[in-house]
């Protein structure tokens, strides 16, 4: 994955400095700034979601993870899981359903609704759904929202197993990264002037 001189705006404003990263097989990329600087939607740029940027970036075969699960709460994880499979372009079995909801710690929940599902848990399905891609880039915004101590040790895990087999994560967060020695992309917000 390449970013070179990348500037995301809003309304025409850049948001941030220019950008510039190339991210290597294995590398593991922690995004940080302050609220308000740009790191969602430099996610969403890349993920192709936001249109507005000057600059050029090569980022593909991805998995992006916004803010919000994009779980529909009224279907079970399972049924999450074979949905989202056959968006990606593969059913999956309702073995590997089983065996990706066991590596999260969903086993005993994989036909409960969503909506009966605490929002860790919700975010343990999330994880799972990453396991059914086989993207390369793992793009993830705010991925330790809602997860307690157990949840973010797995989601630690699951990051640096995905690095060690070749994989690329970009993650925006203010919790720091615990995976190997993680690269640091500073985005540093444009000034605004008073209105």
């Amino acid at each position: 994955m390449q970013i070179d001189q990348l500037i995301c705006k809003r309304d025409g404003r850049a948001l941030f400095e220019p950008l510039s990263l190339q991210a290597a097989p294995g590398d593991c990329v922690e995004v940080l700034g302050p609220n308000g600087a740009g790191k969602t939607t430099l996610l969403r740029t890349l993920a192709g979601l936001h249109t507005q940027f000057d600059g050029d970036f090569n980022c593909s075969d991805f998995l992006y993870q916004g803010h919000r699960a994009g779980l529909d709460e009224l279907l079970s994880p399972a049924e999450n899981l074979q949905w989202y499979g056959g968006m990606a372009g593969s059913l999956p079995s309702e073995q590997l359903i089983r065996e990706v909801l066991g590596r999260v710690g969903m086993a005993g929940y994989g036909l409960t609704p969503c909506q009966r599902l605490s929002q860790g848990q919700q975010r343990r399905v999330c994880m799972a759904r990453w396991l059914l891609h086989p993207a390369r880039t793992w793009l993830l915004d705010e991925p330790y929202t809602s997860l307690d101590k157990a949840g973010q040790t797995l989601l630690n895990e699951l990051l640096a197993r995905h690095c060690d087999d070749g994989g690329i994560v970009l993650a925006a967060t203010h919790v720091s990264l615990t995976v190997g020695n993680p690269k640091i992309l500073h985005i540093v917000p444009v000034a605004r002037t008073a209105a």
